[in-house]
């Protein structure tokens, strides 16, 4: 899985490209928690344009980043998730902690 990541004021963006599974996971976990770590990020967007396959390693990713950011007294949001993604968002009950956003920008704007 490609990481691309973007800094906004407290915000940082994570572009996910690929399949977050247990491929990947433990890495994709790693880089984020690393720059959070070196740019003392506050809030986090997850952009899930370029996802096309999540199993619940993936979900773990998530719920892993939210508690991080969460104990900092920041907030967490999901951006661009393509259907199959968001069924599994749905039957992980990730969407009554974390808030989807239409684009980055509306995300930004209600943290």
């Amino acid at each position: 899985m490609l990481l691309k990541f973007s800094k906004r004021g407290n915000t940082l963006i994570v572009s996910m490209c690929g399949e977050l599974d247990h491929h990947s996971a433990e890495n994709v976990r790693a880089k984020i928690d690393n720059k959070i770590d070196e740019f003392g990020i506050k809030n986090l967007i997850f952009d899930f344009s370029d996802v096309n396959f999540m199993d619940s390693s993936g979900i773990g990713v998530v719920i892993g980043r939210y508690k991080k950011i969460t104990e900092y007294g920041g907030r967490v949001g999901i951006v661009s998730l393509k259907p199959n993604i968001k069924r599994v968002f749905e039957l992980g009950g990730l969407f009554k902690i974390i808030k989807e956003y239409k684009n980055i920008e509306e995300a930004i704007e209600s943290f």
